[in-house]
């Protein structure tokens, strides 16, 4: 390549292009996953739409690699790419509220903290995921489960229009009424389709949650309480968003300093509504299992309870994620999932069920790419930890329990839960019988394969 590429690049940015002679390359250039080490031969940092345009047909007319990063907190790192081209929305953050009709338009360098700071003193909330450092746009494109998604549904549920950049460099807006074969696409099929760079969402009445986690003794009562809560699920208000996980009780404030260190079984719980309210929505669990090590739901606000563990799981740690769908979860696979979490290697590792429920089913399996509106739960397995000697042990107890569940589990998985070392027809499985109509799509949008780092769906044809 020329060495005058990049000054062209530059001359059509208002934003900068950080090349590895930078001196801020390698902040520029890092990822939240600290597991993966990318080095791109140039960062676009965008600051509005026309940026962006100039990257993509930067990037196409030059044959370059090109990754598109958001919120940058993708678990496999796919918002970035080796000798290529990253284009790099995180700075573009603007959220505008319109509190008139309930929507909020949201750029796509934004975080659900972002959204829910401009949000909350309105007292609306978009559904969005269960960490406020998770970007909107990654989470968004590939579906978006999170705390208020029992009531509201997943966050592409909540999603009204998107303004993309197509591979060709010009500028759509996708809805219902316009080019809604794309909008159809860009909700659950990841970011195949072009560069999102503004959503519009709808917001609803969220402000005062009785919300936050119950922990037990995982090796005493583990089993009994996954059980428990598999009954209590199906019977209980949609008002209450509420996941079970198992974990480490992490050793440190505020945690108890009797309980560091032990195996636990985890139910996080939100319930958008008062105290009293959600202490009525919960006691049939707590009547229903032994008591815990400890409860510590209470009435805080609901951007409060969304950033709770953002302490715990800072940007750079090491990241394994494995996925899977879940339609029911039988004895034999809870006893399968106590004693595979019992082996993780560090204390940040766990896993959780996320339910898959509520108003999410009542919208068709083929009203979006993402199609898994038939399973219970969306489970992830994260080897989590700062030392980047424990990486291969993270990879192999993930994989050594995603086997051991997997057989009790559904063909595909959530794609934001899913590395780039899936195994060959995995996204064809996530995707079902949607797959080859976003082949197609793809082809329109998308003929190249542009747009291909990622969950990758390639054009039709």
């Amino acid at each position: 390549m020329s060495t005058q590429t990049t000054p062209t690049l530059q001359q059509s940015l208002r934003g900068r292009v950080v090349e590895q002679k930078d001196a801020d390359y390698d902040a520029v250039r890092a990822l939240y996953n600290g597991m993966i080490d990318k080095r791109p031969r140039m960062i676009a940092r965008c600051v509005d739409v026309a940026d962006v345009i100039a990257a993509v047909n930067f990037g196409r007319d030059n044959g370059m690699l090109t990754a598109v990063r958001g919120g940058g907190h993708s678990g496999p790192g796919l918002g970035s790419c080796n000798d290529g081209l990253v284009i790099d929305l995180s700075l573009m953050k603007g959220v505008r509220v319109d509190t008139g009709n309930h929507t909020v338009r949201v750029e796509a360098g934004c975080t659900s903290g972002d959204v829910d700071h401009a949000t909350h003193p309105f007292g609306l909330a978009v559904p969005f995921g269960i960490v406020s450092t998770t970007g909107v746009a990654g989470l968004t494109l590939g579906g978006g489960t999170g705390h208020l998604t029992r009531r509201y549904g997943l966050t592409i549920d909540n999603l009204v229009e998107a303004d993309v950049v197509l591979a060709d460099g010009s500028v759509v807006t996708a809805s219902e009424r316009q080019h809604p074969d794309l909008f159809w696409a860009i909700r659950g099929g990841g970011g195949n389709f072009g560069v999102v760079s503004s959503f519009l969402f709808r917001a609803h009445p969220v402000s005062t949650v009785y919300a936050g986690p119950i922990f037990w003794d995982a090796s005493l009562h583990g089993q009994e309480v996954m059980k428990a809560y598999r009954e209590f699920l199906p019977t209980t208000a949609e008002d209450l968003g509420t996941f079970v996980g198992l974990k480490t009780v992490p050793p440190g404030d505020p945690f108890p300093k009797e309980h560091w260190g032990k195996r636990a079984c985890a139910v996080i719980s939100c319930y958008n509504g008062s105290g009293a309210e959600g202490q009525r929505a919960m006691a049939p669990l707590l009547k229903a299992t032994p008591p815990p090590l400890f409860n510590w739901m209470g009435d805080m606000p609901f951007p409060a309870f969304q950033s709770l563990f953002d302490g715990l799981f800072p940007k750079g740690l090491q990241w394994y994620w494995k996925g899977d769908f879940v339609k029911s979860l039988p004895d034999e696979a809870i006893a399968t999932h106590i004693r595979e979490a019992a082996k993780a290697p560090s204390h940040l590792s766990l896993m959780h069920l996320y339910p898959i429920d509520g108003a999410v089913r009542r919208v068709a399996k083929d009203a979006t790419a993402w199609s898994a509106r038939d399973a219970t739960w969306s489970m992830v397995i994260a080897g989590v930890d700062a030392d980047p000697k424990k990486a291969d042990q993270l990879k192999t107890w993930g994989r050594e329990y995603w086997k051991a569940v997997h057989p009790f589990n559904m063909a595909g998985a959530y794609v934001n839960f899913m590395m780039d070392d899936e195994a060959d027809g995995r996204v064809q499985a996530t995707y079902g019988e949607n797959y080859a109509r976003l082949a197609s799509i793809k082809a329109k949008y998308d003929p190249k394969n542009l747009f291909r780092v990622n969950q990758n769906i390639k054009p039709a044809g």
